[in-house]
């Protein structure tokens, strides 16, 4: 039995050294809506609301860490979207996915797409601005 009771999702974070830009994409490509933010003085966060979904958070990078930002920082060759399926990922449902696609091709945005083996959920992968997509 589950020590947590009634657990459920309650916000994704993001580091990102530029969290302006990273807000501007989630805001543009899924239609996420700037809420009020803390201030905690020490860095900046911009929270924001997927309507009817959950939270993110975007929080200023800490300069002083020494972690890769994402794939396109690492020393590995992992910035190719078809690595996303076994990595780190956030995953949201579209209901319009072949327009969003397009979309997504339209503004430059190198994806990987695949389907379940049972072909009835399609999925596409790709990388976000911190992660070396464009924007």
């Amino acid at each position: 039995m589950a020590v947590a009771k009634a657990a459920c999702l309650n916000h994704i974070s993001r580091e990102s050294s530029d969290i302006r830009r990273l807000a501007n994409f989630y805001k543009e490509i899924f239609g996420f809506e700037e809420i009020e933010s803390p201030d905690f003085g020490e860095f900046k966060v911009i929270w924001l609301n997927l309507p009817g979904s959950f939270p993110m958070h975007l929080i200023e990078r800490n300069p002083l860490t020494k972690l890769p930002e994402g794939p396109y920082s690492s020393t590995a060759a992992v910035a190719d979207p078809s690595n996303l399926p076994r990595g780190h990922h956030i995953c949201l449902t579209v209901s319009n996915f072949d327009s969003f696609v397009q979309s997504l091709k339209d503004k430059g945005i190198q994806t990987f797409q695949r389907s379940l083996p049972n072909g009835k959920v399609r999925q596409i992968f790709f990388f976000d601005p911190d992660e070396g997509g464009k924007m």
